[in-house]
């Protein structure tokens, strides 16, 4: 059985500012907020929320198919997904459009500043994954044009395939009602702790309110771990220590792919979770999205030396 990804695929073109941006930005200036910071370091990399959520869960031997909408600068990444052994059967290129475009700045902090051109993504709501229906068993909605997230999560319901609702970036497009819908329609609802204040905000509701809707409420909080809300309680989640604090760009998606790997194998939420938090800690000690490697053996020492508890075989 197969995964669903559905999201952004994007280039990234990611730079790096060698200081914090607290000090450049003068609070009492923000309503004519100009500034500009120098970035000697920059790469561009494969990116985008569907490309390395596949990207992560195909490491992990699971089965992803992308399901995005692409641009005529499509070829190269075209080429990347293939040598790695993703599918890209829902991958729909329009040769009117660029590919999503995001270009971010990262402070030494691992804040960061993005600036994200949506390109060919704004048409993904006529995009479809019916030819692969039949072979899914899960599905995961995630940051993509508006009406495509709404689309989507009305389709895979209808379809009767559990999905997880991940509205990250484009969490601010939504109304609060097609938030409660989707959080509603989900088994699983993911979102890091800033996005969970905007959900709160937009629905006024409780991170306990939101979890009585959906099955699994999952709100990551950085160095923090996360929390999961489960069956009326809360399970918290500790964050894996990472070899080397490199780059954030990719630790959530990495994040998810655990999440869904783990429900692949009917695994607990404790292993779950901390599978998830394992692969985001992998993930922060390489640049970009796509670049860290794990197999089998590294990633079940790597488990057992972060939680003191072994990772179950498959």
């Amino acid at each position: 059985m197969a995964t669903l990804i559905c999201g952004s695929v994007a280039y990234d073109t990611i730079m790096v500012f060698p200081d914090r941006f607290d000090r450049h930005i003068l609070p009492h200036k923000v309503h004519m907020l100009s500034v500009s910071f120098l970035v000697p370091e920059m790469r561009r990399e494969f990116g985008g929320c569907a490309g390395n959520i596949a990207y992560n869960l195909k490491l992990l031997g699971g089965e992803p198919i992308v399901m995005a909408t692409v641009g005529q600068d499509f070829a190269p990444y075209a080429a990347h997904l293939t040598a790695q052994g993703i599918r890209r059967d829902c991958v729909r290129e329009l040769a009117s459009h660029f590919t999503p475009q995001c270009y971010i700045t990262t402070d030494l902090d691992d804040n960061q500043i993005a600036a994200f051109h949506p390109g060919a993504m704004s048409e993904s709501h006529h995009n479809s994954f019916a030819p692969v229906a039949a072979e899914l068993r899960y599905a995961i909605v995630g940051p993509d044009g508006l009406d495509g997230m709404l689309a989507r999560c009305r389709e895979l319901a209808a379809a009767k395939v559990p999905f997880i609702f991940d509205p990250g970036q484009g969490t601010l497009l939504f109304s609060g009602e097609q938030l409660i819908d989707c959080i509603s329609a989900a088994k699983v609802v993911t979102l890091n702790d800033y996005e969970a204040e905007l959900v709160h905000q937009k629905t006024g509701k409780s991170l306990a309110e939101l979890a009585a809707l959906t099955e699994v409420l999952i709100v990551t909080l950085g160095g923090d771990g996360s929390q999961i809300f489960v069956d009326g309680r809360e399970i918290r989640i500790p964050a894996a220590k990472a070899t080397a604090l490199v780059d954030p760009t990719g630790c959530g998606d990495a994040y998810r792919a655990g999440i869904l790997f783990g429900m692949e194998k009917g695994w607990d939420w404790e292993t779950t979770g901390r599978l998830a938090s394992l692969l985001g800690a992998i993930k922060i000690a390489q640049r970009g999205g796509q670049n860290h490697r794990f197999d089998r053996a590294s990633l079940a020492a790597d488990y057992q030396a972060a939680f003191g508890r072994a990772l179950p075989s498959w």
